[in-house]
């Protein structure tokens, strides 16, 4: 177990009045989790400081060669009024494939999930209560040796902050539309695209610019390869409802292996669908789409739990999906999702809905 060491702020921020917009990502609380690791010590000098900026050289790893892993989950306040995290274990194990792949330390999973706790529970009290809102969590680890050459950091940092937010998209839950990009590619199988590491959404900015200027909320990727499979959004993974079967793209490599995308394939199945995992092409999904066989698509992430879509662009052709309306099976994960999330339905797998203070 780690000796966190928690020095408090002499200067608290004005917390968001109950009903003011949030955003995501735009407001951060009062502390923050660090702790360092070096060769041949391993990881030490747990401790939680109060929010501010953080002192790195310009011959810092991270900033040339971009060893860098990031997460994402979020503290919700239950029914009962206690702080509340979603599978943070597998968050833990998900940072530790992203480190191995990009050469850094591992982080044992019960030390990420005490950072995590801890740091939540000094900060409790901006997690929001309005519905729809949560406290998002944001750890992450970065190389910090003085080195101009290609080669792996001997010194890490790892950190998590935290942030009040709202919805992910301003829509809410309304269906968004999804660009299919066929120009430009995010990631290929034997890369990086199964780890959480910003390189990743550095490649996919130009696309999402392009979908942005078109009217489109987000980009749906193709394998990099072959340029047909359709595997990932940017924020998201995707799910299609094709023929009363629950079709998602199986994990290749070049795909994040979500949380959510996890807990909606055992919900899915434990409400009675056959869910595949499997290649599915773009041209299978347009063809599914004119024979009215395609009767919900969604995305699902951390951020935006279950975001339905209303409508997918690929070329010059538009596809809208359920009248543009979310489906029935969109509308129950999600309530069954943040159900759970919050306390407001039992957790039916006994260690999804986590206590920050147990």
């Amino acid at each position: 177990m780690l000796e966190i060491k928690i020095e408090r702020t002499k200067n608290p921020a004005q917390k968001p009045a109950p009903g003011a917009p949030l955003g995501f990502g735009k407001i951060f609380t009062d502390h923050m989790f660090l702790m360092n690791y070096t060769e041949g010590k391993g990881w030490h000098d747990a401790r939680i400081v109060p929010y501010e900026p953080i002192s790195l050289y310009p011959s810092a790893m991270v900033f040339h060669y971009g060893q860098e892993m990031f997460e994402g989950l979020k503290a919700y306040k239950g029914a009962d009024g206690k702080a509340y995290l979603f599978r943070p274990d597998m968050n833990a194990k998900r940072a530790n494939a992203s480190n191995d792949r990009l050469c850094m330390p591992e982080l044992p999973v019960e030390d990420f999930v005490q950072a995590v706790k801890a740091v939540v529970s000094v900060d409790q009290d901006w997690i929001p209560s309005d519905p729809g809102t949560s406290l998002y969590i944001r750890p992450f680890m970065i190389a910090t040796d003085e080195f101009l050459g290609v080669a792996p950091s001997k010194t890490y940092l790892f950190m998590v902050i935290l942030s009040p937010s709202g919805a992910y998209y301003e829509s809410g839950l309304a269906p968004v539309g999804i660009w299919i990009e066929d120009e430009f590619v995010r990631a290929v199988r034997g890369g990086i695209g199964f780890a959480k590491t910003g390189g990743n959404y550095a490649a996919s900015l130009i696309a999402q610019v392009k979908a942005h200027d078109e009217g489109f909320s987000q980009v749906l990727w193709l394998d990099g390869v072959e340029r047909k499979y359709i595997e990932e959004v940017g924020a998201m993974n995707i799910f299609f409802k094709i023929d009363g079967k629950v079709v998602t793209p199986a994990l290749s490599g070049s795909i994040l292996p979500g949380i959510t995308r996890d807990s909606v394939i055992t919900l899915c199945r434990d409400f009675g669908y056959e869910v595949e995992e499997r290649k599915i092409s773009v041209d299978e999904l347009v063809a599914a789409q004119k024979e009215g066989r395609l009767e919900e698509c969604f995305g699902t992430g951390t951020a935006a739990v279950i975001s339905p879509v209303g409508k997918l662009r690929y070329g010059d052709e538009v596809m809208t999906i359920g009248g543009g309306e979310i489906g029935p099976l969109s509308q129950k994960l999600y309530d069954t999702v943040t159900g759970i999330q919050t306390g407001r339905l039992d957790d039916p797998y006994g260690n999804w809905r986590v206590c920050v203070d147990a």
